[in-house]
């Protein structure tokens, strides 16, 4: 029997922001520059938050766009050894479909080095993780469904 003391469950929230005009999907990615990796805005709840309050509130911060959420997108799961204490953690992030309703990239917070608007495609070669991959390619299928693009 595996020994569950030193395992710990966590859980995020973030989202897929798009703009869709003139065909094109487009949506936000937050990157870093050192080492170079592109990302989907997600972070952990305060206490008391919704799930869908803390991914609101985290893709505001990140990104520096308002957003209201249309719809759950999917969830990831993934396994990671804390490096201070060695504590083994399972993270489940949830994530939703958003619109941006106001604000601008310029005003992400210091979190990430640069927040911009991609293309769907170059989005999907570009993030560091299959797993973020994943999510952009169901919201991507999913505003193609809602709309008339495609």
């Amino acid at each position: 029997m595996a020994d569950t003391k030193n395992i710990e469950q966590h859980m995020s929230a973030g989202g897929v922001v798009y703009r869709a005009d003139g065909g094109v999907i487009e949506t936000v990615l937050c990157g870093r520059n050192n080492p170079r990796m592109w990302s989907l805005p997600k972070g952990t709840p305060n206490e008391g938050e919704t799930i869908e309050q803390t991914a609101v509130r985290e893709v505001n911060e990140e990104t520096g766009l308002e957003v209201e959420i249309q719809e759950a997108i999917g969830d990831i799961t993934y396994w990671f050894v804390r490096r201070t204490d060695g504590v083994h953690c399972q993270k489940v992030v949830h994530y939703f479909l958003m619109k941006p309703t106001g604000g601008a990239t310029d005003n992400h917070d210091h979190e990430f080095d640069e927040v911009r608007w991609f293309p769907g495609e170059e989005a999907l070669r570009i993030l560091n993780y299959a797993n973020d991959a994943s999510i952009v390619e169901k919201a991507l299928t999913r505003v193609i469904e809602v709309t008339s693009i495609g």
